[in-house]
């Protein structure tokens, strides 16, 4: 690997950036926001991970990290000028482990019904976080899609991430012994 010997370029002094194959575009683009939005979720789920103690969860986690990295490459890239590099898909197989995560932590679950507040333990208040910013990734990548090409794995992984970090938030509460609050509708 290769060491990185100088942070700033001064190429992005008047608010241009580079996508991946060296097109400039500006940095209030929306692929920008999309790629911009899925690091912000990175950087929240870094902080669930220093959270979390050893163990499946906090490995689940940093995998789900990774993986985000092949999505801001993708995203980063204009796939009408520039081929993917193969870093910018996902590994196989990782859509279908964020839903076999799902239903395994919901087999494990009580089942209650109504909406939950946010909140519980530090660890699932941070996984609530982490599913609202997730949520927002979402909508940028939709965003974007409607004018450039976008993997649709891109969008099936963030969708059933959100979902993953909402029942993640559950368990870690459940573990904790943490009663989770349920919104009161004042019209019930």
């Amino acid at each position: 690997m290769k060491k990185i010997t100088k942070v700033y370029t001064r190429r992005g002094d008047e608010g241009m950036t580079s996508l991946v194959g060296g097109q400039r575009v500006s940095k209030a683009s929306v692929r920008l926001e999309s790629y911009g939005t899925v690091d912000e979720l990175s950087a929240h789920l870094g902080l669930l991970a220093a959270f979390l103690p050893e163990g499946e969860d906090k490995v689940m986690v940093q995998r789900i990290q990774n993986n985000l990295f092949n999505i801001c490459s993708n995203l980063a890239t204009d796939q009408e000028q520039t081929p993917l590099y193969p870093s910018a898909h996902l590994p196989e197989g990782e859509i279908q482990l964020l839903e076999q995560e799902v239903d395994n932590i919901m087999g494990l679950l009580p089942e209650k019904q109504g909406f939950v507040l946010p909140g519980g333990t530090r660890e699932a208040a941070q996984a609530h976080v982490c599913r609202t910013v997730c949520r927002r990734a979402e909508r940028r990548i939709v965003e974007l899609s409607e004018t450039a090409l976008v993997s649709s794995e891109v969008l099936q992984y963030v969708n059933r991430l959100s979902d993953y970090l909402f029942v993640l938030s559950k368990k870690l509460n459940f573990i904790a012994g943490c009663s989770e609050k349920l919104w009161q509708n004042a019209c019930e």
